[in-house]
């Protein structure tokens, strides 16, 4: 389903912003990907800016309809993607991780960002959008992120872009396949086994203070669980809580 329909654009300023354009006027096959060479205005999570190279990486979005979700099962959709990531480059590449909610680290080092938006119509989705960026064959990064890493740097390997999207289109479709079929409790725990500093003491800062923890797991429903050097377990939910 995930990648039948490619559409290749050369330039454009978010393909996220692309599809929902083309979402009002006409209709999109599920699993259709708008893929673009140069993506002037990516976009990531807390307003972020995507740095990507044009040429260089894969920068696309998935178009879904996921009418049968139940809204509280959001996170499942966002744990899909991740894993669907994940799984591609944990093929060729040691020490993939999900950092919550679901930017796609190796060790400490990002590689990827993804972004998913949804539309609700009743009380079901009537469409989302998933947007990822991939660094991909970029080896010098120019903006403030502060830890950039792509798969040509870690692997000193050049990689076919249209492969690489086809491969990692495979992948996504076998974990939405696994969301189509229900099967939540696989999806929870490969996510939980995949997420990054899981037990390992760091710095954290809520909307409070700054304080030292140690991430849990994380619920069905997105809430990290963090807990704290007095034993405390706090939960947070998407933008409550960052590492510091």
């Amino acid at each position: 389903m995930i990648g039948s329909t490619i559409l290749h654009l050369d330039r454009v300023d978010s393909t996220n912003n692309y599809a929902a354009t083309e979402l009002l006027t006409k209709s999109l096959n599920e699993g259709t990907v708008v893929a673009a060479r140069c993506q002037q205005a990516g976009r990531g999570q807390w307003q972020a800016k995507w740095e990507s190279a044009p040429g260089l990486n894969l920068t696309f979005s998935i178009v879904l309809y996921p009418s049968w979700l139940d809204l509280s099962r959001q996170f499942y959709l966002s744990q899909t993607i991740s894993l669907g990531v994940a799984d591609y480059l944990s093929q060729n590449i040691q020490g993939v991780t999900v950092k919550w909610p679901n930017d796609i680290y190796v060790y400490d080092k990002k590689i990827a960002g993804i972004l998913i938006e949804t539309a609700i119509m009743g009380d079901r989705f009537s469409h989302a959008i998933a947007g990822i960026g991939l660094n991909v064959n970029q080896e010098v990064f120019v903006s403030d992120a502060p830890n950039p890493v792509s798969m040509k740097t870690l692997t000193d390997e050049c990689y076919d872009l249209d492969s690489a999207l086809n491969e990692l289109c495979q992948k996504l479709d076998l974990r939405y396949r696994q969301l189509v079929s229900g099967e939540y409790e696989t999806l929870q725990s490969d996510y939980q086994k995949l997420l990054y500093k899981r037990g390992i003491w760091a710095n954290f800062r809520d909307q409070e203070e700054e304080f030292e923890g140690r991430i849990s797991g994380v619920e069905s429903d997105g809430k990290v669980l963090i807990e704290t050097r007095e034993g405390l377990v706090r939960g947070y939910y998407f933008k409550e809580v960052a590492y510091r």
